[in-house]
């Protein structure tokens, strides 16, 4: 589906469902079903998916501490960032990413 190609090259940018229908050539309630079907999953919850994991992916490279990973991946507000990773991953990023870090070593 273009749309899932277009979600992961641009995850870090504000999405319009509008455009994401248009891309698929359906009407917007076709383009959530069908998306829905697909990936068991709405856009927006998909897009969060993404950057959640590529600033998991940057936090534990070592690439980004936790609110240069936030923005990076398009977050405004790097507590809304902490709570959203911590609903996605159990626990706050820095713990998660600690954890993660000993699991690899």
């Amino acid at each position: 589906m273009d749309t899932i190609h277009a979600l992961r090259d641009r995850f870090a940018e504000p999405v319009r469902i509008e455009e994401l229908a248009s891309i698929a050539q359906l009407s917007v309630s076709a383009f959530h079903r069908q998306f829905k079907a697909l990936t068991s999953m709405t856009p927006l919850r998909y897009q969060k998916q993404l950057r959640l994991l590529e600033a998991r992916r940057l936090m534990v490279s070592g690439a980004a501490n936790v609110e240069a990973a936030a923005f990076k991946v398009g977050y405004e507000s790097p507590s809304q960032f902490s709570r959203e990773y911590s609903r996605m991953f159990g626990s706050p990023p820095l713990r998660d990413v600690a954890a993660l870090r000993r699991l690899a070593a």
